[in-house]
């Protein structure tokens, strides 16, 4: 089982909190980083990996992971993962 099936598994408040809490925001990157990366080179597709370059440069910025957070707790899911 890969990370990101485990984390789409979890409870959507565990999914937010991983993600939004500023004490853990490191955590909300990395967390992050190995959901998108292995989508976009699944995928394989431009607008996948394109969306995992911007989320490595500036995801870890408080501002992305933020919006992600809010994303996932309406949605079920991250920003651009489909």
């Amino acid at each position: 089982m890969d990370f990101s099936t485990w984390f789409h598994k979890q409870n959507k408040i565990l999914q937010v909190l991983l993600l939004v809490l500023p004490f853990l925001h490191f955590i909300g990157w990395i967390i992050e980083m190995l959901i998108r990366w292995p989508l976009a080179l699944k995928k394989k597709d431009g607008v996948s990996i394109v969306v995992a370059l911007l989320f490595t440069i500036f995801g870890w910025a408080y501002i992305p992971t933020l919006i992600d957070g809010i994303y996932v707790a309406l949605n079920n899911k991250l920003l651009l993962e489909d």
